[in-house]
């Protein structure tokens, strides 16, 4: 006579066992577009760090130049800036991977919003990354630049520095266009309410402006570049949480608000 309890565990074993077995494989699709967009990207490698350094390079003086200070740092920190621009490229295809894993354990209302909610937070992060290089660069390099004339230094970094400042800040800034999302989400769930995000506006504020002071270099303007589009995204999700929830919950959040 076989055991009940037995019999009741192995479909649940069986179970987990599938869906690593799917985890595995989602995983594998995932880094297999990353390497096949990174393989189609590899040539130009030194064109695609070029272009990376092109804000920097504008803002050098005329016999300015980029240094290599280790032995291999020529050859490898343009294999990770094509990488990560491969994976870049590749999102998509990865956040595709994920949601296809977690779909099934999703409600229909929930499956409704995770599309909307992907694709906007690739494309906000996008937008972050866009506005650190066009605008956020080129006014960074310039302020230093003019800190630097006056000293008689010559203005020189290491590629491997440069990169990890660029990451930094594209990091920062694809983060904080994210805010949007963020608000809309916490609304959406019933964390926040509409009225409590407005009370907590001056905080939000603060906490901006302490956010920029770390993240951003000692300057005014490389603060500001980073702290106004913190609030002025935290207003949009504000706006974006009240259309995303509703007249109706916004009704019934005022009487208890008062």
């Amino acid at each position: 006579m076989s055991d009940p309890q037995h019999n009741k565990e192995e479909p649940v074993e069986e179970t987990f066992i599938s869906h690593l077995v799917e985890l595995r494989d989602r995983i594998i699709r995932a880094g297999a577009s990353v390497i096949v967009v990174f393989i189609g990207l590899v040539y130009w490698a030194p064109d695609i760090f070029k272009l990376l350094a092109r804000p920097l390079m504008q803002n050098l003086p005329a016999d300015g130049k980029m240094i290599v200070t280790d032995v291999t740092g020529s050859f490898f920190v343009p294999m990770k800036v094509t990488m990560l621009v491969a994976f870049v490229i590749a999102l998509p295809i990865v956040l595709y991977q994920v949601w296809a894993f977690v779909a099934p354990g999703l409600y229909q209302h929930e499956k409704k919003l995770v599309g909307p909610l992907v694709f906007s937070s690739y494309t906000l992060f996008l937008c972050g990354m866009a506005f650190a290089y066009f605008v956020v660069f080129p006014t960074i390099f310039r302020v230093m630049a003019h800190y630097n004339a006056p000293l008689g230094a010559e203005m020189t970094t290491d590629i491997d520095n440069y990169l990890s400042f660029v990451l930094t800040m594209f990091i920062a800034f694809g983060v904080t266009f994210e805010v949007p999302i963020v608000v809309v989400l916490l609304a959406r769930m019933g964390v926040v309410s509409i009225q409590k995000l407005k009370q907590i506006r001056p905080y939000v504020i603060v906490g901006a402006f302490v956010i920029s002071a770390v993240v951003t270099p000692p300057d005014v303007f490389s603060q500001l570049i980073l702290a106004i589009p913190l609030v002025i995204l935290y207003e949009a999700g504000i706006i974006a949480a009240r259309l995303v929830v509703g007249k109706e919950q916004i009704k019934n959040e005022e009487p208890a608000a008062e």
